[in-house]
């Protein structure tokens, strides 16, 4: 793999670029930070998720990263290029630091990142290159630089909040189907479960080994909240759902809030009202630990229905973000 800064390397806004190393996450993400309070997103990365990237097999930072430094040493800019092997799209993340935007830095990340996709469909020899970003509906810079870039909108997602103070209807699994609280021993039969449930889903891409743990290793994972669906006569997994818990939603909200980060039914068991069950069970979890508000988000078109069972489970939507493409 080569790597041509190409555009970078001009320097002319005074920033240094180079790849990430892992000596550089604390920098990195005092930049997430300073983004994030600028332009205050529904979620950013967190510090465990930084040096999750240098663990990844797929995506290496070497090539695949930008990080620009000013005179002193401080971190303005980052850009980050990731891509499944078999990945029919790559993503795009980034961002500048509030007081070095609307220089031009922004555009120029934005053009290395697109290089670099290019270059990793051509390594795995797949055309057309299909490069994805996601941008928040109150980001104005971002979705200027989308719209300026050739970046179109092609899908909508909605975050989905309750609060627990409202009555948590009481639902009943058919008979056969039991609800058991995530263990190690069940991990990877979920994950194999996940994949299939998801198959049918707009965007979604098959989880390894690799990824799954990193989302089981997340400082936010709660196993106590996080539960499964197992058919008892078969031992199979009709669904799951993971949770989460990020203390920064209270400490900066004011909101002790539990998270569904995800949500599946094998096709086989829809329409048992599996995914209602699982909602509700989470959310006596959640008032169990303290929580006050239940939270989810979705793909406004699931084919599935899944935006309109939230609604009648009470959940609201009070943010949106747009999936963004370009084909090159």
């Amino acid at each position: 793999m080569s790597y041509p800064l190409t555009t970078l390397e001009q320097n002319r806004f005074g920033l240094t670029f180079r790849p990430i190393t892992l000596d550089d996450v604390d920098e990195w993400y005092a930049l997430v930070l300073r983004i994030a309070e600028a332009e205050k997103p529904i979620w950013h990365d967190q510090r465990e998720d930084l040096r999750n990237v240098f663990e990844s097999s797929k995506n290496d930072p070497r090539f695949n990263s930008v990080i620009g430094f000013d005179q002193t040493g401080t971190a303005r800019a980052y850009g980050r290029v990731t891509k499944n092997r078999e990945g029919e799209k790559a993503y795009l993340f980034g961002g500048v630091d509030p007081s070095w935007q609307r220089r031009g830095v922004g555009s120029t990340v934005l053009q290395w990142q697109q290089a670099q996709a290019v270059r990793r469909f051509e390594e795995d020899q797949q055309a057309p290159a299909v490069l994805r970003k996601f941008v928040d509906q109150d980001n104005a810079a971002e979705l200027a630089l989308s719209d300026s870039a050739g970046f179109s909108v092609v899908r909508y997602f909605a975050e989905m909040r309750r609060p627990l103070s409202e009555e948590i209807p009481a639902i009943r699994l058919a008979a056969g189907l039991q609800i058991e609280t995530f263990s190690p021993e069940l991990s990877e039969r979920v994950r194999l479960a996940h994949n299939e449930a998801f198959a049918d889903h707009w965007g979604s891409e098959p989880r390894d080994q690799e990824a799954w743990g990193f989302l089981l290793g997340h400082p936010h994972f709660r196993a106590d909240w996080s539960t499964v669906v197992i058919d008892s006569a078969s031992g199979e997994v009709a669904g799951y759902q993971i949770a989460n818990y990020d203390p920064e939603v209270l400490e900066t909200h004011r909101r002790a809030e539990g998270y569904t980060e995800l949500l599946g039914v094998r096709r086989a068991y829809r329409g048992r009202g599996i995914a209602a069950a699982l909602l509700a069970d989470a959310m006596q979890r959640f008032v169990a630990s303290g929580m006050k508000w239940a939270a989810l988000d979705v793909d406004t078109e699931n084919p599935s229905g899944a935006y309109g069972l939230y609604e009648k489970l009470g959940y609201r939507p009070y943010n949106r973000s747009m999936a963004y493409d370009k084909v090159l």
